[in-house]
């Protein structure tokens, strides 16, 4: 079966999680960073960085201006829109795993925090 495109829209833009951090390190600098910054902020080389780019912009998730020499990467919101209300119908079934997740904590805390109930064997 052959892979779909990365640039055909959002969602198989970010199915790739190089570009979901790409993304999130634009959100963590204020929505907006050059190539230069990202690479620093990233650890990773610059052709990488800029490759990801590319295919954020071409889905549109990512925009470019021109400050002087430099060109500055901004998040697109909107884009991002189409994906947050489709995850948004599963996010019951995150707070449902969630609430189990927490029940079971809580259980296994207070076994460990209650008294044995079979007596200590002692030695003789």
């Amino acid at each position: 079966m052959a892979r779909a495109a990365t640039t055909l829209d959002p969602f198989n833009a970010i199915a790739e999680p190089k570009r979901r951090l790409v993304l999130g390190a634009l959100a963590a600098g204020g929505g907006e960073l050059t190539v230069n910054a990202l690479t620093n902020t990233l650890g990773w080389p610059q052709p990488q960085v800029s490759k990801h780019l590319a295919v954020l912009r071409q889905v549109n998730l990512v925009s470019v201006t021109r400050r002087g020499r430099e060109r500055m990467y901004r998040v697109n919101g909107e884009p991002l829109r189409s994906i947050h209300y489709w995850t948004k119908a599963f996010e019951q079934f995150w707070e449902h795993q969630l609430g189990r997740i927490k029940d079971r904590a809580e259980a296994m805390a207070n076994h460990v925090q209650s008294p044995s109930k079979h007596p200590k064997e002692t030695t003789q």
